[in-house]
Order: structure tokens, then C-alpha cells, then sequence
């Protein structure tokens, strides 16, 4: 069962969700930064479970255990940073009836059908979301290796349900449009842990609304999470296998609950005229360098940065565990079966998925950025 990815910058994760631990081991990272652990723990904090009526109860203090790959002063050696999160609050009784009995949505039957009942079943083993906690680990520190580079990454929920949030300003790309999307990336970084991570507060609640409507009804909803990356230079990449969407949609893909992406505007431009598509160029008086106009592409052209914004949208299906009773077969018997879900689940996963999306495009990206640098003139 490989659990890896990245080029010159590996990430390896362990652990199941029940397991005594959880945690990676990332390889690849240039020597000589310092983390700041607190940073990190603030931003650790964004994706913890018990925050409230959207997240699941599961109390887990996610505290990030550094085993190796720091010197004695606290800065990357050069060696394997090897990162550990303890598992403290697991009830692995609550999925004693889901042994034999797949959850609808879940990956438990082709887990079953792949490893014939070997593979760990209590809270969806390694599977599970609670795997996207050694993820964020590793992506925090990416994250403020990153902004030492002058790269800066953020996300919000596009939409939970059917209620949208304002989108991020990246359409166009002239000085007031980029002074609009930094305004919003600011808000979103000062707004950490106070509530639902949107650009509009407004959205926010009527997200909260649909999110509670589901939960009474014993039913759960997705969500579409937004994030760009602002600072990355142009010719960053590489083609056809290791351009910047293959390295972020690959990554992505290994967040649990993941089911598309699509980058700029996507699948809209399959009704756009080329004319209405292309992003026109011009040379920006004061540094001396070719822009885009607008950014249709989301800042990749051929794999390769544009130097426009990176910009990409994922879809978050809803939580597969509901308390409602769902049609199952019981794999022992291989008979049908009714199965009522037991435990503690997100009514919706893209709240704290956002964090995660963050730390996977930010390991992703500083890849990238390590594997694929712009080659000297």
C-alpha cells in the first residue's frame, strides 16, 4: 500500500485512524529553516475536529511530535523529517456492525474486495480523514517555507450544498484585481477559527443553515473548496507528466472525499470561443516582464506557471457515514443487509477539508518549485 508522492519533495503518510499514531515523513526539504511550531499549531488548529455542530465530536489535540530532521538549533538538517500526531479519543466499538457490513460511500468493500478483510475497518483505517492531519503537518511547514519565497496560498468554500460564496479575484490580472485578491486572501488568514472559512460572513451562515438542515435529517452535503497561490514566477513546471496541475491534481486526489478538480475556469471554457478563453499579454513598465492580462488559465499554460495566479476549484462529496439507515450486503453470508451507521462523523467534510487543500497544494507547489525551477538564460 504506497502512500507517497512528490518528486524532489517526498511525503510519505502512516498511521490508520484508530492506530496508536498517525504521521509522515517528508524527505527532500532544503536545510537551513527554522518551522515555527506555534504557526503551526494555530494552523493544525483549523482542521481539528469538535469545533462545533458542522464537525464531527472526536476530540483530538493533533499536537505535531517532531522525531527527526531538525539540527539542535530547531532548523531542517537536511535529513527525513519524521512527524507524529498521537490518536487519544478513538471508539473503535462504534464500527463493530460495519466488519462485515460495507458503508455505502466508503471505500470498506473495495478495501474488502482488495485485501479480503485484512485491511483495518474502525474509523475507515487508513482511509480515513484523520489521515489529512499528518498532511496539514507537513503542509504548514510548506506553507511558511513558501512565504519565505514570497508565495503566498489560500482557500475558502466555493459552495456548501447550494449556497455559494463569493469567488476569489483572479479573472483578471491588472493592480486593482490583484489588490482585491489580497485583500480577501488577508481576510481569510485573520479570519482563522472564528467560524466557517468564507470571504462573505453572510455565506457563512446560510452555509451553517444548509450544513444543521442535513444533520437533522440524519443526512450529510459536500462542498467545493477554492485556493490560489499568488507570488509563484513564471516557468515553474515542467511538461507533459510533471506540469503544475498534474503535481496539484495528483496530490489532491489522496485527500479523502476528493472527487474533481478543475483549474482556472475550468470546465466553463469548454463554451468559450478562443478569442473569449486566451489570456492576452503585456509588458509591465515597472519590472520589465510579461503579464497576463486575464488569467482564463489559472496561472499554468502547458504545465508551466504563467506568473499569474495558480487558481484551481476541487468538489468534496458528502460524508459517506449517515446516520440514516442505507442498503448493505453482509460480506460474510453475501446476503443484502440494512446498515444504520454508528459513531461520529461531519454532517459535511469541506469546512475542515480547506485547511488540508492549503497544506497539499502548498507541498505540491514547493515541489514544484524544487523540481522544476525556471532553467537560467
Amino acid at each position: 500500500m504506497p502512500s507517497s508522492f512528490g518528486n524532489k519533495l517526498r511525503v510519505t503518510v502512516f498511521g490508520q485512524s484508530h492506530s496508536a499514531a498517525i504521521g509522515c515523513v517528508v524527505e527532500g526539504l532544503p536545510s537551513g529553516f527554522e518551522p515555527d511550531f506555534n504557526r503551526l499549531a494555530t494552523f493544525m488548529a483549523r482542521r481539528a475536529p469538535g469545533q462545533g455542530t458542522w464537525t464531527t465530536p472526536r476530540k483530538e489535540a493533533d499536537a505535531v511530535h517532531v522525531l527527526s530532521g531538525l539540527n539542535h538549533a530547531g532548523g531542517t538538517c537536511g535529513a527525513p523529517l519524521a512527524l507524529e500526531i498521537q490518536n487519544t479519543n478513538t471508539r473503535s466499538g462504534d464500527y463493530d456492525n460495519v466488519q462485515a457490513v460495507p458503508r455505502p460511500g466508503h471505500a470498506d468493500y473495495t478495501a474488502w474486495a482488495k485485501w479480503h478483510g485484512n485491511q483495518d475497518v474502525p474509523g475507515g483505517g487508513h482511509f480515513s480523514g484523520r489521515l489529512s492531519a499528518p498532511l496539514c503537518a507537513a503542509g504548514g511547514i510548506a506553507l511558511q517555507m513558501l512565504e519565505a519565497r514570497g508565495v503566498q496560498i489560500a482557500a475558502h468554500l466555493q459552495s456548501v450544498a447550494d449556497v455559494e460564496d463569493v469567488p476569489f479575484e483572479t479573472v483578471r490580472n491588472d493592480d486593482a484585481s490583484r489588490a482585491r485578491l489580497a485583500a480577501q486572501m488577508r481576510h481569510l488568514h485573520e479570519s482563522w477559527g472564528k467560524g466557517l472559512p468564507t470571504i462573505d460572513p453572510a455565506a457563512a451562515d446560510r452555509m451553517l443553515a444548509a450544513i444543521e438542515d442535513a444533520r437533522r435529517d440524519q443526512d450529510s452535503v459536500g462542498g467545493v473548496i477554492e485556493c490560489v497561490a499568488t507570488g509563484l514566477p513564471a516557468g515553474i513546471g515542467s511538461p507533459m507528466f510533471d506540469g503544475i496541475e498534474n503535481l496539484v491534481a495528483r496530490a489532491i486526489f489522496g485527500i479523502p472525499a476528493v472527487k474533481g478538480i478543475e483549474f482556472g475556469r475550468g470546465f466553463e471554457v469548454a463554451r468559450l470561443r478562443g478569442s473569449q478563453n486566451n489570456d492576452p499579454y503585456r509588458v509591465d513598465p515597472q519590472t520589465g516582464t510579461v503579464v497576463p492580462q486575464t488569467n482564463n488559465a489559472g496561472g499554468i499554460l502547458g504545465g508551466i506557471s504563467s506568473g499569474a495566479p495558480l487558481v484551481f476549484r476541487c468538489a468534496v462529496k458528502p460524508t459517506p457515514s449517515i446516520a440514516r439507515e442505507q442498503d448493505s450486503v453482509d460480506l460474510t453470508q453475501m446476503r443484502d443487509a440494512p446498515l444504520a451507521v454508528h459513531g461520529r462523523h461531519d454532517p459535511c467534510i469541506a469546512p475542515r477539508a480547506v485547511p488540508v487543500v492549503e497544506a497539499v497544494c502548498a507541498l505540491a507547489v514547493l515541489d514544484a518549485c524544487l523540481s522544476f525551477p525556471p532553467e537560467q538564460p
